[in-house]
């Protein structure tokens, strides 16, 4: 690696001279093989680091991961090495909420694995959580004891112990890595990552930015700091790479760049991601690249679980671009379900009388929610809003799944850094009329008595109902 690469990653070292290796299924032990294995690079910083560029071998365009990293390899004959840690991680969901969570070498989810078709690739996975683990190697075609279904195909990995898994890369395209042992908690606790294999040709369906995260989502009360994993549905908060908005880094791209978004969903329902001002073509899923003549128009591509997706498109619309899941709920943080709905409600009178109690009490949503989004009120220790963020217009109102999309002229071709928000040119912005009144009259909705709705019921016979 070069000076940029070892200033970006700290070093960690194996478990040790002492510790024992198991390779495959076959334990080995001694010096010799712990010194074989390569050091486990890690990161804490949770901001969007710069990609990885390939020293050697083919030519590819590195990903970008959103609010993550490029897990460096090392060459070893053939062999492109990599050493991943499960650990437990400490991970920022955004600026004033931490969780304690699972996952790989410093983070949640583990940094991005990157190889191009055709490789032989060596990951050697240390265990350093409270239980045995495996790895799968989602869409991948591989040898079934390399697969990573702990008591089917492999044994699991102990606790402290570190197995190997070898393989090579039948094709190219867009792949993640998850555990396939108590899949249920260690994927809720945020054990994951993406692997990209690149084409071996660099002139396949290249593009200029190539941006990759994970969906998944997390239950975690306020003031509390671990997921609840026996969570089905009522999650509260949705997340990108294990973060929530406004903790969410933009999508930064040159004007007139060919990009190309990456996502894989591990949570447990469909997300439909949409992106604004622009329409693009998916052209690629864990099972292969779409033919380009196949590949269809969308502005909002569904993700269903288990699923990965990829879509292109050129950034010709300079701006800031709104990209989130259409599910209303998606975009939202530390919702409580069970909050009631006080729309068109007169609250003034019971107001009045709980501030003779408690003075700071306020009584919100009988016209909307808005105002949760531009009030900046006390909060819970270790949570967020349910609505923040803020633009150069007001309060954004957003949360969980939603980023931005910014489009600007003059980025260089490596510039990934926040360029601010978008100087609109005149006359492009929506502005308030001031002219003419245009109060339109409408006619008043009839008044609907109780006692004149004609309500009829048709019973059910008797024929064919066995009571």
């Amino acid at each position: 690696m070069n000076d940029d690469t070892n200033s970006a990653y700290s070093r960690r070292a194996f478990l040790g001279a002492t510790g024992a290796a198991v390779l495959g299924a076959g334990l080995i032990s001694g010096r010799v093989e712990a010194a074989s294995i390569p050091e486990a690079a890690t990161m804490a910083d949770p901001l969007t680091q710069p990609p990885l560029l390939p020293t050697s071998g083919p030519d590819y365009n590195p990903v970008v991961t959103l609010n993550g990293w490029t897990l460096p390899t090392r060459m070893k004959g053939k062999w492109k090495e990599f050493h991943l840690v499960a650990e437990p991680v400490i991970r920022e969901i955004a600026p004033g909420m931490v969780a304690h969570l699972w996952g790989y070498n410093g983070q949640s989810p583990g940094p991005t694995l990157e190889a191009v078709e055709g490789d032989f690739v060596r990951i050697f996975v240390t265990n350093k959580l409270p239980e045995h683990t495996t790895i799968h190697w989602h869409g991948q075609l591989l040898p079934s004891g390399m697969d990573g279904v702990g008591g089917l195909t492999q044994p699991h990995i102990p606790v402290g112990k570190t197995f190997v898994y070898e393989f090579q890369l039948l094709k190219s395209g867009t792949f993640m890595y998850h555990p396939h042992a108590d899949e249920m908690v260690q994927m809720a606790m945020g054990m994951m990552g993406f692997f990209v294999v690149h084409p071996k040709d660099p002139t396949f369906r290249r593009v200029d930015r190539d941006f990759v995260f994970l969906l998944n989502a997390y239950d975690i009360e306020p003031g509390a700091y671990v997921p609840k994993v026996n969570t089905m549905t009522d999650f509260n908060l949705w997340t990108w790479n294990s973060r929530a908005f406004p903790g969410i880094d933009p999508l930064v791209c040159a004007l007139g760049d060919k990009v190309r978004v990456r996502f894989g969903n591990l949570t447990m329902t469909n997300h439909p991601i949409h992106m604004h001002g622009y329409d693009f073509k998916v052209s690629c899923t864990d099972g292969g690249w779409v033919p380009e003549a196949a590949a269809w128009p969308e502005v909002t591509i569904d993700c269903a679980v288990g699923q990965m997706r990829a879509f292109d498109f050129v950034a010709d619309r300079p701006g800031d671009w709104a990209i989130h899941c259409h599910k209303s709920h998606h975009t939202m943080n530390a919702m409580g379900h069970d909050v009631r709905t006080w729309i068109g409600t007169d609250r003034n009178s019971v107001t009045g009388k709980v501030q003779e109690l408690l003075p700071d009490y306020m009584s919100m949503g009988a016209s909307g929610m808005a105002e949760m989004g531009e009030m900046e009120m006390p909060m819970p220790d270790n949570t967020l809003p349910m609505m923040t963020g803020w633009g150069p217009f007001g309060a954004i109102e957003m949360g969980g799944m939603f980023s931005v999309v910014k489009v600007r002229e003059g980025l260089a071709s490596g510039d990934y850094a926040d360029p601010g928000w978008f100087e609109h040119p005149e006359g492009t912005v929506s502005y308030e009329w001031t002219g003419e009144s245009l109060n339109a009259e409408r006619a008043e909705t009839p008044a609907i008595e109780p006692d004149t709705v004609e309500v009829q019921v048709v019973k059910p016979g008797a024929t064919g109902m066995n009571h």
